[in-house]
């Protein structure tokens, strides 16, 4: 009988070892579904992090040309400004809006 109860424990220690194979692969199963969940994810983020990325970027550049158009219309304010002071200005308008001359200037008008 001892080899019987030999054979027996055997079986059991068998037993035991597949058990704990079995429940060794489905631990090594669980944590790779996780990893690769995980890594999808990952990769989905990237995707959307990378899509908004160029969104920016185009803006950015929009932006840029906003402020060079911004920039090359206060350089134009800034020459008016400076013609406004000078007295080229103050003759043109009183040509244009009170039809003064200058007292050598002889002005021509059409005839009706």
């Amino acid at each position: 009988m001892s080899k019987t109860r030999r054979q027996q424990n055997a079986g059991r220690s068998k037993r035991k070892r597949n058990t704990r194979l079995r429940h060794y692969k489905q631990s090594i199963l669980m944590v790779c579904m996780v990893l690769i969940f995980l890594s999808g994810a990952l990769a989905v983020g990237s995707l959307n992090l990378n899509a908004k990325n160029a969104g920016y970027k185009e803006q950015e550049k929009e932006l840029q040309a906003q402020i060079e158009e911004e920039k090359q219309r206060s350089e134009e304010i800034d020459e008016y400004e400076e013609y406004v002071k000078s007295d080229q200005y103050i003759k043109d308008t009183a040509e244009d809006r009170l039809g003064l001359v200058d007292p050598n200037e002889i002005v021509f008008k059409p005839s009706k």
